[in-house]
């Protein structure tokens, strides 16, 4: 009986120690220290919420700077049996799961270089990211963009360009990752820059 005993009052002690204090203590924190990060990194404009600085957004316009392609999906409208591509679709993460030697990758990456224009493309605008909700693109998955959006906006892309490198963000560190874009927070500043 006193091992009995014993054994419940840990599984209590436990419960309420790993299912109650710990995350209360771990979002206190997270809002004392990293408020902005802890509630979603969302990006407003005025009062409204227009996303977050951590999960992509569709831009199809010529006008606006384009992310890493999506491949996520969501369940089709007219047949629940069946799925639709919806890009950047956060309630289904994923990946395509397609390895090197498929061949559907491999027409998939043509199709999307084809798009994007003659000569060679930037990994990062060819391949889905293992998530599907990646929100940065390289500088170079933006530098092949900028003729079209100059273009699209009849800016001189020299502009574009100088845009491009102010939201440039640097290593993680120093040193940890690599020169990463915002693709929303540059499409953005691209709207205040070039109505």
């Amino acid at each position: 009986m006193t091992q009995l005993r014993a054994a419940i009052v840990l599984s209590i002690l436990f419960t309420l120690l790993t299912g109650l204090v710990y995350p209360l203590a771990i979002t206190g924190l997270g809002q004392v220290l990293l408020p902005h990060q802890a509630n979603g990194s969302l990006i407003k404009r005025g009062e409204t919420i227009i996303g977050s600085a951590l999960v992509g957004q569709h831009f199809a316009s010529d006008r606006y700077f384009q992310g890493r392609p999506s491949v996520t999906s969501a369940v089709d409208p007219a047949d629940a049996t069946k799925t639709i591509d919806a890009p950047y679709n956060a309630a289904n993460s994923t990946g395509s799961n397609l390895g090197p030697s498929s061949k559907a990758l491999a027409e998939t990456m043509e199709a999307r270089a084809k798009a994007l224009g003659v000569g060679p493309q930037p990994a990062d605008m060819v391949t889905a990211s293992a998530s599907g909700l990646d929100p940065h693109i390289t500088p170079s998955g933006a530098g092949v963009q900028i003729a079209r959006i100059a273009k699209a906006r009849g800016k001189p892309e020299a502009e574009i360009r100088a845009l491009v490198e102010r939201h440039t963000e640097g290593r993680d560190l120093g040193v940890l990752g690599q020169l990463r874009i915002n693709v929303l927070v540059l499409n953005l500043a691209l709207d205040a820059a070039t109505p």
